[in-house]
């Protein structure tokens, strides 16, 4: 938790790559569909410029897996910066080449360029202290403000630490200061709502939240090993088999803990995986043979929602149903909801219940929506994050 910032230490004049996380979704025509990581940026570049740095800025886009495919080039995101910014972003046409060396070389202080998507390169995940050092070579300072990329030892997430002086920006500040209070010091009640297709992907989160919450709530498609754990039939719902000694041991440690562990207690089931499918609510001990569970029932959400309302501090990662099916999105839409009215510290981890929470049209409600979908669940989980391990203590 204790890193230093661009804050402190002195920039002024500097030249400073800047790793942020440009990872943006984008529609046939290379339109730019949701503007938000780049937008999150704004801060540390606005901030550089204030101090009459000369900023290089790098990202990943998509995974063009390590050559170079315009489909994955980040010239889109150059224009949207640019628009953002009132201020050309000017585009190299390499990563590492000549283009990217020549143009970084002249940058003068106030100006800005972007480097093309360093997944171009197969030595970018692969962490390859040659290229690392090649980026590096550009500049004076590295900033890393990339969380959604920060549990990736990559070589523009980790590598470049090894060759410059390491700090975060605001938007990694931010994310440690709310998940970290968070974690280690919680107004209590302290209630996580985890959700999410797989238990196998959630493990070592549930694992680690039974030693700090007051009340951990399930919902989702991993629900029904916890049902099946128990004896009871869950139709075609998804359920992993390999898992249920898993999910009782998880059962057995919320009681040793005292640990209020709450399942969902009837769930929306529908005959086929599609939008208009046919659908009815049943108690969660009586879903009939090929039908699949695919949102939390009414009473569930009643008994989710009450418990909601007691926190003081609330984590939510996961939907609780199949949210992208207009009539298998309640569930989901009432955490949501009940989240955006209550006065506590809500923060949404990242991923689909991000994306949940801007469909219902209520991110502005929440205290903190975390950028980064798989860092934010290892940073729960208490993993240590290579591209935060790697920036200098204050």
């Amino acid at each position: 938790m204790n890193k230093k910032t661009v804050k402190d230490i002195d920039l002024k004049g500097k030249k400073v790559l800047v790793r942020c996380d440009f990872n943006v979704p984008m529609d046939e025509e290379k339109n730019i569909t949701d503007n938000t990581r780049i937008v999150a940026a704004l801060p540390t570049i606005k901030y550089l410029l204030e101090n009459e740095c000369s900023v290089i800025l790098c990202s990943h886009l998509g995974r063009p897996k390590g050559e170079f495919k315009p489909e994955f080039s980040l010239k889109p995101v150059a224009k949207e910066l640019s628009k953002l910014l009132d201020k050309e972003v000017i585009m190299a046409q390499d990563v590492v080449g000549e283009d990217a060396s020549q143009k970084a070389a002249k940058l003068q202080q106030g100006e800005i360029m972007l480097l093309e998507n360093v997944r171009f390169h197969r030595e970018e995940t692969d962490n390859e202290p040659e290229f690392a050092k090649k980026l590096a070579n550009m500049a004076e300072i590295y900033v890393n403000d990339a969380f959604g990329a920060a549990h990736r030892a990559h070589a523009s997430t980790a590598g470049v630490a090894a060759y410059l002086p390491a700090v975060s920006g605001f938007l990694i500040e931010k994310e440690l200061e709310f998940l970290g209070n968070a974690l280690n010091n919680p107004k209590r009640p302290f209630v996580a709502i985890l959700g999410g297709a797989k238990v196998s992907d959630k493990i070592g989160v549930i694992d680690s939240l039974l030693e700090k919450v007051d009340t951990l709530i399930i919902g989702g498609g991993m629900a029904y090993t916890f049902f099946k754990a128990q004896g009871y039939e869950v139709g075609d719902s998804i359920c992993e088999l390999d898992k249920l000694d898993l999910a009782k041991s998880l059962m057995e440690k919320a009681k040793s803990k005292g640990v209020k562990l709450m399942l969902p207690i009837d769930t929306k089931i529908g005959k086929e995986f599609k939008p208009d499918t046919e659908s009815k609510t049943v108690a969660w001990t009586e879903i009939p043979e090929n039908w699949e569970g695919f949102d939390i029932g009414e009473e569930t959400i009643k008994i989710f929602e009450e418990e909601i309302r007691k926190a003081k501090t609330v984590v939510w990662n996961g939907p609780v149903g199949l949210f992208e099916f207009d009539q298998f999105e309640i569930g989901t839409n009432s955490i949501a909801r009940v989240l955006s009215q209550i006065d506590a510290t809500t923060i949404i981890g990242g991923g689909d219940s991000a994306a949940a929470v801007k469909k219902a049209g209520l991110e502005d409600k929440m205290t903190h929506i975390s950028t980064g979908g798989g860092a934010s669940l290892e940073f729960l989980e208490g993993k240590k994050l290579p591209g935060i391990e790697c920036l200098q203590d204050k």
